[in-house]
């Protein structure tokens, strides 16, 4: 049986706490999921997910069916034996991916694109990428949306929420187990009436959860923090809010406050494997020459393996040696403190100091680690 249940709301925010209830397992909610695009998340292997706490991952299912296939993946036994992920699974059905290529047409019932790996011209439909998320064994899936390429075209912004609004009846007709979740994505960019529009069409068509994507792209936050906090208040509230692809902490905050339950970004693996570690005493970048000699741990306040084994200056000798291992450690922490990042922010909404617990976070983490919010 899946279901969402909201355990207890904060008494002066959106801030809740919930529990997403799969045939995989229960995922604690907020929450934050690592991105497993290619069926793995860079540099760590399942073991070490699960060994960190994590619940859930995402994968891409375009990228998927590009290789190795949804044909290999299903003789593995599905996607969660070939990767060997006994946690919850979620897909992306690709269209941020596919819009992002070159010479994509946008045609009433499909997406016609070239394939990255040979060229070939492909197309897509709505119906095509549910059943391709339903072969690859996804506990979430997603519609296929048509995620505009710029926040500020407004033209392409109404009729990316025109498409979108099609798609998402498309996907609604296709058949999936009633045991999997399937999520709707709103689009509208920052135009509060083409969110709203949108919105309300794909509640109309009772989705198990609603995502909102097409953010994230360059916009002021405080355009951001104004539509999440639009939709939010029109999405049913026993419905799961997936805000897709923010992983600054002080971000998560402003959007766990605003009622969002659950997360992802490549952030905190990306900027790993450059060398760049999220601490809680602000971002450092262990290749800088000052940390040569500093045999402290990387985060005096993490209890992760890395920091309670290794300094910073073996960490900046394996990135200045261009050592695998050392991206793997720093990896392997970054998302280690984003998981205890969400806990906290669970605890504090449990214990009901979620607003006193907001302000010392982003006083730890807003002016040493990301851009200032206009918000």
């Amino acid at each position: 049986m899946s279901n969402f249940e909201v355990i207890k709301q904060d008494k002066i925010s959106s801030a809740r706490i919930g529990r997403l209830i799969t045939e995989q397992g229960v995922v604690q909610t907020p929450c934050f999921m690592p991105v497993a695009t290619n069926g793995t998340v860079k540099a760590l292997s399942s073991e070490e997910l699960k060994e960190i706490g994590v619940e859930i991952i995402i994968a891409n299912a375009y990228h998927l069916s590009q290789r190795p296939g949804v044909k290999i993946i299903q003789e593995a036994g599905g996607l969660h034996r070939f990767m060997n992920w006994d946690g919850v699974l979620a897909t992306d059905s690709g269209g941020f991916q596919i819009f992002s290529l070159e010479n994509v047409k946008i045609k009433d019932d499909r997406a016609i694109f070239h394939s990255l790996e040979d060229g070939r011209e492909q197309s897509l439909t709505p119906e095509e990428s549910i059943r391709i998320q339903e072969r690859l064994g996804a506990n979430l899936l997603m519609t296929l949306d048509y995620c505009p390429r710029r926040w500020d075209d407004q033209k392409e912004i109404s009729r990316s929420t025109e498409v979108t609004i099609r798609w998402a009846k498309q996907c609604r007709q296709v058949e999936i187990s009633p045991r999997k979740w399937l999520f709707a994505i709103i689009q509208g960019g920052i135009s509060l009436e083409c969110r709203s529009e949108c919105t309300r069409a794909l509640t109309q068509l009772d989705f198990d959860g609603y995502a909102i994507g097409g953010l994230s792209l360059g916009e002021p936050f405080c355009e951001t923090l104004r539509v999440v906090r639009l939709v939010t208040q029109q999405i049913p509230w026993k419905k799961p809010r997936y805000f897709m692809g923010l992983g600054y902490p002080w971000q998560i905050l402003a959007m766990v406050s605003s009622g969002v339950d659950i997360f992802d970004c490549a952030l905190p693996t990306h900027i790993a494997r450059n060398g760049s570690a999220i601490t809680s005493q602000g971002k450092i970048n262990i290749k800088a020459g000052r940390y040569r000699s500093q045999f402290q741990p990387l985060d005096p306040n993490c209890e992760c393996f890395v920091c309670r084994r290794y300094t910073r200056a073996y960490l900046r000798h394996l990135f200045n040696r261009k050592e695998i291992l050392g991206l793997r450690l720093v990896s392997y922490h970054n998302l280690y403190l984003m998981q205890r990042f969400m806990e906290r922010i669970r605890q504090a909404i449990s214990s009901g100091n979620f607003t006193e617990f907001s302000q010392q976070a982003k006083k730890e983490y807003n002016n040493r680690l990301s851009p200032k919010t206009n918000d």
